[in-house]
This record gives C-alpha cells, structure tokens and sequence, in this order.
C-alpha cells in the first residue's frame, strides 16, 4: 500500500496519473481519495463556531458538517448534506477554483494548507455513487432524518410551470431547486445532449462525461423534463416560450467565440476554442473509430491564458501533438486559468510563450495555381509585450514593443480567448435588453426587462465558471418561486 502523500504542513495530496502516462489519454488525470486518505483530510477540519469556508461557497454548502461525516467514516451521509444545496457536487469536486472560493476563507490556510474541501467534496459524492446511491427520493416533502436521502426533497406541487433554456450548470442548478419547490420544469437543449459546457467544453480528463451523465440524471430524476434539439430562435422564440410557461429562466451561457480580428484567422487550422473542444469532448473526435473531422496538427498554438486554453492545448496534445505553445499577453502572474491547470499543463511538457501576442497567423498557399493552393496555417507572427499601467480589472495592461516580432511554426491555431452570448436566443424578443456585450440586462433578483424571464450565469455575466453559474442558477430559482408563488 503507497503512503498517504503530504502537502507543506500536512494537507493530504491526491492521486494523479503520471504526467508521462496522462498526456497520451483522456482518461481523468486526479485519481480521487482513498477512504484512508479522505478520512486523514477531513480530520484535519477543525469545525470552526463561525466557518467562514460557507461564505465563499456560492451555493452555500454546509462545508464542516460534510467534513464531518467523512472523518466519522459516513461519506454517504456527507453526500446527502452537500445534496441539501448542490445537486452537482461530483462535478464541482473536480472544476470549481475552490482555491478562490471556500478554501480561500479556511482559517487553516492563514498558516498552512486549507482543507481540501473540494477533494473531499468529489470524494463524497463519488462514494455515494459507487454503492448505488441517488441524490432525492421523490417523495412528499417530509423532513426525514438528518443525512437519509432525499430529506425534505420535494414540496407538494404547485401547478405552476418553468422553462429553463439551456442545460448547463446553471438551468441545470435552477431547474432541480425549482423542481424541489413543486413546480414543473422543462429543460431546453439546443445540442443532441445535455450539460451545455460541462459535456462539450471541459475535457473528459477533467471532468469524465459519465459523471456529468449521472448528476443530470439525479436532476431528471425530480421530474424535470428535457427536450433536446431544441434551438430557442429558431423552433420556437424565446417570447413565445414565456407565453406557454409561467416562468422562464435563460441559462444559456456565452457559446460564441471571439476572435482577434488579425490576418490569417480565416486559414484552414485555425480553430475557436469552441469547435475545437466540442469536436473533442461532444463528439469524442479523439476516438479511433470517430467519424468527426478534427485536424491533429504536430504544431499546435493556443492564444490565450485561462481554463479553456488549458484544456484546449492539453486536448491537442493527447491528440498527438509533437509541441503544444500557449501564447499569452502578460505574464506567469496574470494567467487566469487555474494554478492546478497550469501546473499540470507544464508537467505535460506544455509550452509557454509569455508577454507576447499574435499580429497575424501566415499561411501555406501553395504553388499559387488552383489546384495546388492550400490555404493552410503555418506559422503565428507574434510581437512581445511588456506590462504598463493596471487595467480597469486591476491587472496590468500589457503593450507591445516595437520591432520584436518573431515566428512560431504552427499547423493548428486554438483561439481561446473568451466568448460572448449567442445572440440568436434573442430574436423575436424584442423586450430583453442587452448590454454593449450581448449578456442580459437583470435587476438583483436576475429578473430580465420582461416580467417572467429571469437569466443567470454567463449569459448575464459573460463567461466564467461552473459554479458561479451554479449560484446564479440557485439565486433565480429562489426569486422565481417566491414570483410564482406570489403570483
């Protein structure tokens, strides 16, 4: 049996493939805790009176009770208290920053490691899944004991019914505790499978698709209703939606991609974060017998800094890439994606070209003729950059220095630097307002410009993470259960 690894000052380290072994598959990189090692966590919680770690959770999890459960050797019944708040606990134990969040505020981490919360919080609904448990039992709404399953899961219904326009992380949070409240909810997919960019952005390495599958199930399982293939703008607008149902909550996220706008964007290879994930993780191009074009370049360079870009050149790579290079504007400091991601993207022989920018992506045309021009990419210009002032986030603004471009050979280029809402949700609904950016405009409640359509997550905020979107999605439904219930 290996020894438990340990952290600077006793914080219990998981289990990962080797980085040599990893990057030529998708399967999950961290192994997860054993029960040994998740108990040893847990223990080191030391159940503070005023637990600060709650207030960094944005959908309030009852952290040291969970704790608690696993270090008394109970990870079912920690998994039935996290499902009290957070009916996705398997999915943010693996892509919530926790680091910025819950664990930011455990008062162990003023003079050591915090608590791992979100290992112990994978570790518990994994746990909970392997001996065949389920999140709610449909039932009449009765408190049970604390920790059975399903405790006061479901209020009587009340008639009133809710759509819910996309089935990521945020419809998917607004639907269940919208469910729980007794109201009927139907789901609205515009792709063949639900989980927005838990099933087509985040890779399998990252977050394994049968998990997805199993915690929108639990959701299913409280009577939600789902309607796949079903594109808002298109088969039905979004005002006739809110005709039909009583409510209308719009997750659907920031699924259009930005470019540069520099030359060369259009050659074949170069690709938006976006296509290139969703042909990976959607339509599993990395299989052997995949019948989804994607091209595997042996030079691949990603533009860009944060999660997606991690996941995209990681992806790239596992694909067969011979160098991977992300090129950033600004430096190590700056980089937005998570420092876990980061970590293991360099392990994984990642390349990292900072404070530097792409001016144009130059491309192979061939002998000039017709038939022999190619129009494929074949290197990225880029200038380097220096940093100057703070921006309006804080961070400062990179510049370019004259006169010092330089060439990377690429044959793939992955833009990855953020997206923006897809403005088709918003034809024939004249009445949402929509800020300069294309998100929605909402009050503190999340209600939109039109009185039953509530929005959340990216699409009011631009893109961001899993869990903020998860607490938006838990914010609207409270507000759209107490304008039902008023109404």
């Amino acid at each position: 049996m290996t020894a438990m690894k340990k952290e600077r000052t006793g914080r219990i380290s998981m289990p990962e493939q080797p980085a040599e072994v990893r990057k030529h598959n998708f399967n999950e990189v961290a192994l997860g805790y054993t029960a040994a090692e998740a108990t040893a966590e847990a223990a080191r919680c030391i159940q503070c009176r005023v637990p600060r770690c709650v207030e960094g959770c944005p959908v309030n999890v009852n952290i040291p009770k969970f704790i608690k459960f696993i270090a008394d050797g109970n990870p079912e019944g920690a998994a039935e208290k996290i499902f009290e708040t957070n009916m996705l606990p398997a999915i943010c134990g693996r892509v919530c920053p926790q680091e910025t969040q819950c664990e930011e505020l455990c008062i162990l981490g003023k003079k050591g490691d915090p608590i791992a919360i979100g290992r112990l919080e994978r570790y518990a609904a994994d746990e909970l899944r392997s001996v065949g448990g389920r999140s709610c039992k449909i039932g009449d709404g009765t408190e049970m004991e604390d920790g059975e399953p399903g405790a006061g899961c479901l209020r009587a219904p009340t008639g009133k019914t809710v759509a819910a326009i996309g089935s990521g992380p945020a419809s998917l949070t607004a639907a269940a505790d919208l469910a729980k409240a007794g109201h009927k909810v139907t789901l609205f997919e515009a792709l063949h499978a639900p989980g927005g960019v838990l099933t087509y952005g985040i890779p399998s390495f990252r977050l394994p698709k049968d998990v997805v599958k199993a915690e929108i199930d639990d959701v299913l399982a409280l009577g939600v209703e789902l309607k796949t293939d079903y594109v808002i703008g298109r088969i039905k607008t979004l005002d006739e939606i809110a005709e039909e149902y009583d409510a209308v909550f719009l997750g659907t996220g920031a699924g259009l991609p930005n470019f540069m706008g520099i030359e060369g964007e259009n050659l074949n290879g170069v690709y938006s974060a976006n296509e290139f994930l969703t042909r990976v993780n959607l339509m599993k191009a990395y299989e052997p017998d995949s019948n989804t074009m994607i091209r595997k370049g042996k030079k691949v360079v990603v533009v860009g800094g944060g999660n997606v870009a991690m996941d995209a050149a990681r992806s790239a790579l596992r694909l067969g890439a011979d160098d991977v290079t992300i090129v950033y504007r600004r430096s190590d400091a700056e980089l937005p994606a998570r420092r876990e991601e980061i970590e293991h993207a360099k392990h994984e022989g990642i390349q990292f070209c900072l404070l530097a920018n792409p001016t144009r992506i130059i491309g192979d045309y061939g002998d000039g003729t017709p038939q022999g021009r190619k129009f494929d990419v074949k290197a990225v210009e880029c200038i380097k950059m220096e940093l100057g002032e703070p921006d309006d986030s804080g961070r400062r603004s990179p510049k370019e220095i004259p006169g010092s471009e330089f060439l990377i050979d690429a044959d793939v280029v992955i833009i990855a630097i953020g997206t923006s809402p897809n403005p088709l949700i918003y034809i024939g609904a004249p009445d949402i307002e929509k800020t300069k950016r294309g998100t929605i405009v909402v009050d503190d409640d999340l209600r939109s410009t039109k009185e039953n359509i509530f929005a959340g997550g990216d699409v009011v905020t631009g893109a961001a993470t899993v869990i903020s979107a998860m607490g938006a999605g838990k914010k609207a439904a409270a507000a759209i259960d107490e304008y039902l219930m008023k109404k």
